[in-house]
């Protein structure tokens, strides 16, 4: 992989293929992702995801306002859609 581009301290790598492999979304000092995006980030399918944060929000483990925001994303066809991001910190990592 090599080094696509840098805003704002964020590095966005690409694959041979030329394509990023992840994009991210900075709204202040916050890092937003979709679910499919953490899927990609943590190497696990989106279902797992899902879960986990549903777990989260029923557990009360976190406040779902303070980790989750719904934004507006433009998709490949060009259209505007309203979308649910997640703050990544609410996905600990691994030890």
């Amino acid at each position: 992989m090599e080094d696509k581009k840098s805003q704002n301290g964020i590095i966005i790598y690409e694959g041979d293929s030329g394509v990023p492999r992840i994009e991210v979304r900075l709204q202040g000092e916050t890092v937003w992702l979709t679910q499919a995006q953490l899927a990609d980030l943590f190497g696990v399918q989106r279902p797992a995801i899902t879960k986990h944060i549903g777990n989260i929000f029923e557990e009360r483990e976190l406040d779902e306002h303070s980790v989750s925001s719904i934004l507006e994303h433009t998709a490949a066809d060009g259209k505007t859609y309203k979308t649910q991001f997640y703050n990544p910190s609410l996905i600990p990592a691994k030890d």
